[in-house]
């Protein structure tokens, strides 16, 4: 298939598709039978061709024999033995069948009569080259044995042949075969049927890997779609659809089965846990009591004036809840966050867990804030159109107009960061997973702060630094310096505005309360109260509050000292 590795790998293993075993150990026991066969067939072959070379050269023989005794008692009468010898080694030159074909006359001193070879570029012998194998069959003419068969070696290679003594001449007469013509001829043979073999071999293995496919095709498309969940760390539904019904398709139906059981827990387990914990959860295949040091963003959200929602709603106020956590819990994940708890009313989001997230989480936490922010904004206007189409109808009585206001949510959203214990606490038996520190706590104090100065979204110093070193999406509006319960040191507090989309008019009223705010902090309260007002914004009434006729205190540092958490 165009795009799919032939041998894919899990982690450093290769894998290899049992097809491809199937088929190399097909091919061996096939390649090796053939040749095994053809090559005892060639060793019987040699053996038959042997023989029938030796009933050949008999045959060849007794026409040389013959002629010879015809030859002899021509050469009594004419006197010219040597034309007689002549006359016996052309025939014998005419019963070749070999590049080598040799044809000897020799007595029994080994002294040649006569030498004829097939291949002329080989010189006459004079004397039989074998010593030994002529002491042979001499001791068989003592005893009586004239005639048989005989190996022996000459400088061309080693012959096979037949021999017989004639009386007449005193001498063998011997016709031989090169035993390397033989091989060479029974090697060409097997040569040919290796190359058919082989021929036939690559017709049934293209035919056999077409039935493999068709066959074990199941399997592939069955281990395609594991290597891929193996990759994306994620189980899926195999696809069967063009699965045939064997005992394959049904094991991949069983890991269906098996898979979609085990998504529905993890999908479970992933609501009551944050994201991170799954993802570790599922790689590790455990969770363990652990935790560090991490630096990190929190994000602490929560609904203004809940107690006076709870006491209208009552029962109802889940459903309330459920409604806008589904908006808040998406902003958060949609913004590379995670839910570190949800405790009421309130949410706390974490962001920075995920160490291979490029987006810088201060940010993120920035981006959801705002985002928060604007979807309960989307549900309190649906309330207020559902409103106006009633009172189209009738006026609200008493009772609903409570209930509107309790449905009518708003909220405030603190962000800090910084160092903070990031794990898992508790026992073996029940653990959860939590975030510990001071810029917690600080991130839930600057929620808190949302009610007191009326805006939408307050943060740290630590997040405005850390956004600024990363883009300049936002502008940061210094609001305060307070110092909480329990510190004994200020801490700077903004208004984070979206430069984008922020108000032109909103920012001008900023930059005219950023004034009023060094008046504040450098102790000119008349001009400071002055240009609070002339700003307009809700913000500057709790300013105005605390210099409203009253004198500079003489230790007057611009701290505003927090008297509740």
């Amino acid at each position: 298939m165009a795009g799919k590795k032939l041998f894919q790998r899990v982690g450093n293993t290769r894998i290899i598709p049992i097809s491809i075993k199937l088929l190399l150990i097909f091919v061996c026991l096939l390649l090796l039978s053939n040749f095994a066969t053809n090559f005892i067939s060639s060793v019987f072959s040699q053996t038959e061709i042997i023989n029938l070379n030796n009933t050949i050269m008999v045959s060849r023989l007794e026409d040389i024999y013959s002629a010879a005794g015809n030859q002899y008692q021509i050469a009594q009468f004419t006197n010219d033995m040597d034309a007689s010898v002549a006359s016996i080694k052309n025939l014998a030159r005419r019963s070749f069948e070999f590049e080598n074909s040799l044809a000897l006359a020799f007595d029994i001193e080994g002294k040649i009569l006569f030498s004829a070879c097939a291949n002329s570029s080989q010189p006459d012998l004079e004397q039989f080259p074998d010593s030994a194998v002529l002491d042979t069959m001499n001791s068989s003419l003592t005893n009586g044995v004239s005639d048989g068969s005989v190996h022996f070696n000459t400088p061309a290679g080693e012959y096979f042949g037949v021999y017989k003594f004639h009386p007449d001449w005193q001498c063998y007469f011997l016709r031989a075969e090169l035993r390397a013509d033989t091989n060479s001829a029974t090697l060409s043979v097997f040569g040919v049927i290796s190359i058919v073999i082989i021929v036939l071999i690559i017709f049934f293995l293209a035919a056999g890997l077409y039935m493999f496919r068709k066959i074990l095709g199941n399997i592939r498309r069955i281990t395609e779609d594991l290597y891929i969940m193996q990759s994306e760390q994620q189980l899926r539904q195999i696809d069967l659809s063009e699965s045939p019904n064997d005992d394959i398709t049904y094991l991949a139906a069983s890991f269906n089965s098996l898979s979609a059981t085990i998504n529905t827990l993890l999908g479970i387990f992933q609501k009551f846990v944050s994201k991170d914990v799954v993802r570790k959860a599922y790689s590790e295949h455990e969770i363990r009591l652990e935790g560090r040091q991490r630096n990190l963003t929190m994000l602490f959200s929560d609904i203004k004036s809940f107690t006076y929602r709870t006491e209208t709603l009552g029962n109802e106020i889940i459903d309330l809840l459920n409604v806008h956590y589904d908006r808040v819990i998406h902003a958060v994940h949609e913004n590379t966050g995670v839910i570190g708890s949800i405790i009421g009313d309130a949410i706390l989001a974490v962001y920075g867990t995920d160490s291979g997230q490029p987006r810088n989480k201060s940010l993120c936490a920035l981006d959801a804030a705002w985002e928060i922010t604007r979807v309960t904004a989307e549900l309190r206007e649906k309330i207020i159109v559902r409103r106006q189409e009633i009172e189209k109808k009738r006026p609200l009585t008493e009772a609903e107009e409570r209930v509107y206001q309790a449905v009518l949510i708003d909220i405030g959203v603190g962000i800090d960061g910084g160092n903070v214990f990031y794990g898992n606490i508790g026992s073996d038996e029940h653990m959860t997973n939590t975030v510990i520190g001071d810029n917690v706590n600080s991130a839930s104090r600057l929620e808190g702060l949302t009610r007191i100065y009326r805006l939408p979204v307050i943060v740290s110093d630590y997040i405005k630094s850390e956004v600024e070193g990363a883009c300049s999406d936002y502008i940061f509006f210094e609001i305060d310096t307070v110092q909480v319960k329990g510190k004994t040191e200020g801490k700077k507090i903004y208004l984070p505005l979206q430069r984008e989309t922020a108000n032109p008019e909103t920012l001008e009223k900023m930059e005219t309360f950023e004034k009023a705010l060094a008046d504040y902090y450098s102790g000119d309260w008349k001009p400071a109260a002055k240009l609070f007002k002339q700003c307009g914004l809700p913000l500057t009434e709790v300013f105005l509050e605390r210099i409203s006729n009253k004198k500079v205190p003489a230790d007057w540092s611009g701290i505003w000292a927090m008297t509740t958490k």
